[in-house]
């Protein structure tokens, strides 16, 4: 129907109707869309809050909402409506996914649960994004990536890190999260093009960094009883940072006994001794280890520790800003950027970063402008244009 004969990829012919706003929601259905998917972003009249939260080519697109929203059709519709819940019945009708991120309370009053999605198609996937699980007593707050962030331990790690509760440096959890509520929707499409079945996914943000954080940070509290506590002593050790050298600074990880014997033999530091000789021996004195490294570094530049490091096949690299990523090497020789031509001027995408031999995903394409798809998609509906809205307020949407 539509779009969705236009597009290719591991996605093609599976349309998408999203109801989430903000960051989480939209990078899940950003993937979807360059896989091939065709998804149908629902605007409140006044558009998504991220769509004015930064720099940007025109009013209402702000990069980052450009980048996350890229290659779908944008359809306004105000829910407070007759008109314009009647309009998103009939998407839903056409539709494999329905994706949102208004909280449990406000998507049933809007009259759009998974009961009452269900019941125009049986066989949707219907995908909740939160911040906290409805199924706990956190439900009903709302949740910012910051506060995320401070909830599941990663401030907390960062402290024994630097010695500050810093938050990191990007939206972690909300990335995190809207990957996991990705690959959620999509093991429920296989499920169900395995069965038939649809049914409901929950994601929540606070519940994925808390499985995110305790991957190795679990570590000794896992055990009953405990044999440690809940962190992983290399990655919070304080001299876990990037090495100064002569000229700048450097990542470098001399850490397994290969590795460690090929630096040893080249370098020769004074300190390399026997205790230091295996890896379960130095993983006891791990924040020691890095001090000591630490002072080898100063000996030399950047870039003759990248030259010997790089023979010693030890992992080592520069440290490289952001827009530095524009530039290199590496990404250009593989195509990871994608120009695509829009209204207001070439947009060089940050691309996909996964391959496939078959069926290969790429940018979608340009990104809309607030309702710029409404007529278009309530046309292959049957519908009026009518149905859509311009002024009203629209729906509420959560906080994630």
């Amino acid at each position: 129907m539509g779009d969705t004969t236009k597009r290719a990829g591991p996605m093609a012919g599976i349309r998408v109707v999203d109801l989430t706003a903000m960051v989480m929601g939209p990078y899940a259905t950003q993937i979807m869309a360059d896989m091939g998917a065709d998804v149908i972003k629902i605007e409140p009249p006044a558009g998504d809050n991220t769509r004015y939260i930064s720099v940007g080519p025109a009013p209402g697109m702000s990069g980052v909402y450009v980048n996350v929203n890229r290659g779908k059709r944008s359809v306004v519709l105000d829910l407070q409506t007759p008109e314009g819940k009647a309009a998103l019945r009939a998407l839903v009708a056409t539709a494999d996914v329905f994706i949102h991120s208004m909280r449990a309370k406000a998507i049933a009053k809007l009259g759009f649960s998974y009961e009452a999605v269900s019941e125009i198609n049986p066989a949707i996937i219907y995908a909740n994004c939160y911040g906290y699980s409805r199924r706990g007593p956190e439900r009903d707050l709302p949740a910012y990536d910051d506060t995320i962030q401070a909830e599941c331990g990663l401030t907390a790690v960062q402290q024994m890190l630097t010695g500050n509760a810093d938050y990191v440096g990007t939206i972690m959890a909300d990335k995190v999260s809207g990957l996991t509520a990705f690959y959620a929707t999509l093991l429920a499409l296989f499920h169900r093009a395995r069965t038939g079945e649809g049914q409901e996914v929950e994601v929540s943000m606070f519940e994925t960094m808390a499985s995110f954080m305790l991957v190795e940070h679990a570590n000794g509290a896992m055990f009953v009883p405990p044999l440690g506590p809940a962190n992983y002593p290399r990655v919070v050790a304080p001299n876990r940072k990037p090495y100064k050298t002569k000229d700048g600074y450097i990542a470098a990880l001399v850490y397994n006994d290969k590795h460690w014997a090929a630096f040893v033999e080249a370098v020769k530091p004074a300190w390399a001794g026997p205790e230091l000789a295996t890896l379960a021996q130095r993983a006891k004195q791990i924040d020691r280890v890095y001090g000591l490294l630490a002072e080898t570094f100063l000996e030399r530049t950047t870039q003759e520790w990248l030259d010997l490091l790089r023979d010693l096949h030890v992992p080592a690299a520069p440290l490289r800003t952001p827009d530095e990523l524009f530039d290199n090497e590496h990404l250009n020789a593989v195509g990871f950027f994608e120009t695509v031509e829009t209204p207001h001027g070439p947009v060089r995408f940050p691309g996909v970063p996964t391959w496939f031999s078959k069926t290969p995903g790429r940018v979608a394409g340009p990104t809309a402008t607030l309702g710029e798809h409404t007529v278009e998609v309530l046309a292959e509906l049957g519908l009026s244009p009518d149905a859509g809205a311009e002024t009203v307020e629209g729906h509420e949407e959560n906080a994630v």
